[in-house]
């Protein structure tokens, strides 16, 4: 079968959920603990791919790094009440070596798991962290030229950003893993893509990888960037994601690549190889409750649209439920993953969990689900289902206002999907806090002569409207404070 033009994701936090399962079951989990019935539900669910975040080995230097720091430990107190040593399992982004972590199976299990996944047509995503690696990483021993390197009068000028590292070759300064508007990540070390060998030996793990799964999600993926990583380190490097993306997929032709990016260089990304960028604008504006701001993002082209990954939270974002009220999530939702593009979903996030789980820490605290979120998101991915959402034709349509001097048409957010076998949906958020109208002028030129009806996939709403009356004037719409509507529109006979 083959893939859908708007796929949908599902983040794991592998610790997370291994640590779950072995709660319940009494001993250490492992991959192949993952039960057939977790898979069969995400399938059901409509999931195409698993990212299983964090799967990689990490190690014992940058786990120190983690349980020492002052504001890490004041964290991990407030989000697990009988936090305990043992809980602090170091960052998985500080990796020591890109095979499978020895505590969750090894290679095997995830071969295994990924066969499971396979045979519920689910691909499976995973991490590739392409900035920094962990201190215990055999590369400082074995090729120290591949890390930034400082000196002594660095060190003493910028000691957040640097660290004395005891190698083979002797003690050598390097430098933190960072990006350039933040003091550097102490469990990290920074790679330098001035070495045409770094980029050489980057490509060899990632073409490994590949092997190991469907498509890498990339951490911070722009700050590889030749201009990025000139203006924080002031070294010159070329290009590393042209190479690298055509590489594998001559190797591997569809594995797709998804890169965590910000401060607007998602397209750059794109044009260098990426499948699918992050659209952290979407999120940011919609946390704003900006209508307007909204509708312009989505007047963007289609060719970058459709590559993008919409999110309302991640790993790194803090949770939805947590971040907006119960009707503007909702409301947000719809916006968020009726649009095009790759629809990204986080573990907890259906059940309207609400603590964030730092990176460091291999245990998250027990919450209760949400019922009316659970239910939301039921009626939610039912639509995402639907081959009209999954493979049809999108378009943003413009509300107009219900009478002269009613603005609050401005509020509405709008569009249409017209899918295969002729199948019609129309989506309509009024995002703002008050009761809104608008006429919506509707994209189909067949309208007179029947009667439509219009039957809302998210509640219980049913319309039917003249197919004259549409077409002259426009679907008269009032909706209430963060409402919304997924019409299914239908000629009757």
């Amino acid at each position: 079968m083959s893939a859908p033009r708007y796929p949908s994701l599902f983040q794991i936090n592998t610790r997370v959920r291994l640590s779950e399962l072995g709660a319940a079951l009494g001993r250490p989990a492992t991959l192949d603990d993952v039960t057939d019935a977790e898979l069969d539900r995400l399938a059901r669910n409509g999931f195409d791919l698993v990212w299983f975040l964090g799967v990689w080995q990490t190690g014992e230097a940058a786990r120190r790094v983690s349980a020492s720091n002052p504001e890490w430990l004041a964290e991990y107190h407030r989000i697990l009440p009988d936090f305990r040593g043992a809980d602090v399992a170091g960052s998985c982004f500080a990796v020591r070596d890109y095979h499978v972590h020895r505590d969750f199976g090894g290679d095997e299990a995830l071969e295994r798991l990924r066969t499971r996944l396979r045979s519920r047509g689910l691909r499976l995503m995973l991490d590739f962290v392409p900035n920094h690696v962990a201190p215990d990483h055999r590369w400082v021993d074995e090729h120290p030229d591949f890390f930034v390197e400082g000196t002594e009068e660095r060190l003493a000028a910028e000691p957040l950003n640097y660290r004395r590292v005891d190698a083979a070759g002797g003690s050598r300064i390097l430098a933190y893993g960072r990006d350039p508007y933040f003091a550097g990540w102490p469990d990290t070390l920074q790679l330098n893509y001035g070495n045409p060998a770094l980029q050489d030996a980057l490509v060899g793990e990632l073409r490994r990888i590949a092997r190991q799964c469907d498509g890498v999600r990339c951490d911070m993926a722009m700050l590889v960037l030749p201009e990025v990583f000139e203006r924080t380190w002031g070294i010159r490097s070329e290009a590393f994601w042209p190479r690298a993306t055509s590489e594998v997929r001559t190797e591997l032709p569809g594995f797709l690549f998804m890169a965590e990016v910000y401060w607007d260089l998602e397209w750059t990304l794109q044009l260098q190889g990426f499948d699918y960028t992050y659209d952290k604008r979407l999120y940011d504006r919609l946390e704003h409750g900006a209508s307007r701001a909204v509708r312009e993002h989505l007047m963007a082209g289609l060719d970058f649209q459709d590559r993008l990954a919409r999110f309302l939270e991640n790993h790194d974002e803090p949770r939805a439920a947590a971040t907006f009220a119960p009707d503007v999530h909702r409301a947000a939702a719809v916006i968020t993953y009726l649009s095009p593009g790759l629809r990204f979903f986080h573990q907890g996030q259906l059940e309207g969990r609400r603590v964030r789980i730092p990176m460091h820490l291999g245990r998250g605290p027990i919450e209760a689900p949400d019922p009316s979120i659970g239910a939301f998101y039921e009626s939610l991915l039912a639509c995402l289902r639907d081959p009209a959402f999954r493979d049809g034709d999108w378009r943003r349509l413009d509300a107009r206002p219900a009478w002269d001097g009613n603005g609050s048409s401005e509020a509405f957010v709008a569009f249409s999907w017209t899918g295969p076998d002729a199948l019609r949906r129309l989506v309509v958020t009024n995002y703002a806090d008050h009761q809104s109208q608008c006429y919506l002028g509707l994209p189909w030129n067949d309208l007179q002569g029947r009667t439509w009806r219009l039957q809302d996939r998210l509640g219980t709403a049913v319309y039917d409207r003249d197919g004259a009356d549409l077409s002259a004037r426009g679907l008269y719409l009032d909706v209430p404070s963060w409402g919304y509507h997924a019409f299914d529109v239908r000629a009757l006979a």
